[in-house]
């Protein structure tokens, strides 16, 4: 692949977030000049489904080479950027103190409906992590279960079911936030965890998430001393590469999870994060905030480590291949949202609310 190629497909790694309820014409520009992976929406950019659908319509339309990733954090619980009327969701541990794989199932295609019918296309869930500390004050009732085997179990049945009715899932946050003591929202987590006990406990939904073909795993920005005592998951290579790529064999997309986390920026720049963070084989970047000039500095930093070799245009090459095999496959001929105009009459369904009734009674 040459740097002029290269070049025009750089946008590819960016997931970018945005303000407002409509694109801002600075994001547009964007795209047009980098050709985007992708949009996270969140709560600020939400007001109605009928407002969600136009939304995701105009990200469509920002298309130049391959279409765009329309995501969102739809986990259930305090994690939910999709309020009523869309269904709302209890946290995921209480599915996971009901034990029940065919619940999961249940509640995952309900959420898939919904978020297909607003042309959302991935959720960055389930959330694979141990319930193995209390204390863990960003985990919580976000974590099915403290017992591994119920996370891989239920975590299986959601991505099988999300990705059956194409909407791409994502396992988080990798290879485990789960111990945690701190927030990584607000600083980086420590995990002393011996290695032994990590491949025994906190990779093991991981594992049953890649032989079940989960399209997405997102990094968490912890800091594992027993796997690299340098460098946070998201950016070391030995976890990423070495770790998830080969020890583990997962070929699919590998994302980081915001970048703009203070537990990242609080230590390295968006640049500098960027490219240590593609150097260790990630696929996407999360860049969650709504300064355009930040998200235009990642990407213009990436171009400037593959001409000084500073990334391998080889794995460069791989990545773009990895996401173009994704996008084949959840978002080629994929319909327009709302494509017939009933767009209400898929969105909190007495079915869907009947799983979420029935999930809330293991609270």
């Amino acid at each position: 692949m040459s740097q002029r190629s290269f070049r025009r497909q750089v946008g590819q790694f960016a997931i970018a977030g945005f303000d407002g309820h409509a694109l801002p014409d600075d994001l547009r520009r964007l795209a047009q000049e980098f050709d985007l992976g992708g949009v996270i929406l969140f709560a600020r950019n939400v007001d109605s489904p009928e407002q969600v659908a136009e939304l995701a319509r105009e990200v469509g339309a920002l298309r130049r080479d391959w279409p765009l990733w329309v995501s969102v954090d739809q986990e259930g619980g305090r994690v939910a950027r999709l309020r009523d009327p869309f269904t709302e969701w209890p946290p995921m541990q209480v599915l996971g103190r009901s034990g029940d794989a065919v619940l999961a199932r249940r509640f995952a295609a309900a959420l898939a409906a919904e978020l297909d019918a607003v042309g959302v296309t991935l959720d960055y869930a389930p959330v694979l992590d141990i319930h193995s500390n209390p204390k863990n004050p960003v985990i919580g009732d976000r974590a099915l279960s403290d017992d591994p085997d119920v996370v891989a179990r239920l975590g299986v049945a959601i991505i099988e079911t999300l990705q059956s009715r194409g909407i791409a899932a994502c396992g988080k946050h990798f290879p485990g936030h789960g111990d945690a003591g701190q927030d990584s929202h607000h600083e980086l987590p420590v995990l002393d965890l011996d290695p032994a006990l990590l491949r025994e406990r906190e990779l093991a939904p991981f594992r049953a998430a890649i032989a079940a073909d989960v399209a997405l795993v997102m990094t968490g920005h912890v800091l594992v001393p027993s796997l690299d005592a340098e460098s946070p998951a998201t950016l070391s290579r030995r976890i990423v590469h070495d770790l998830l790529r080969d020890e583990l064999g997962y070929q699919g997309l590998v994302a980081t999870d915001d970048l703009e986390m203070k537990a990242i920026a609080g230590t390295y720049g968006i640049e500098e994060a960027a490219v240590a963070a593609v150097g260790a084989t990630v696929d996407l970047l999360l860049l969650c905030g709504t300064d355009v000039t930040r998200q235009a500095a990642a990407l213009e930093a990436l171009i400037h480590a593959a001409e000084s070799g500073d990334l391998s245009m080889r794995e460069l090459e791989a990545a773009l291949g990895r996401q173009r095999r994704a996008k084949e496959r959840y978002l080629a001929g994929r319909r327009s949202s709302d494509a017939d105009g009933r767009l209400l009459e898929r969105i909190g369904l007495a079915d869907a609310q009947a799983v979420a009734a029935e999930m809330a009674r293991h609270a």
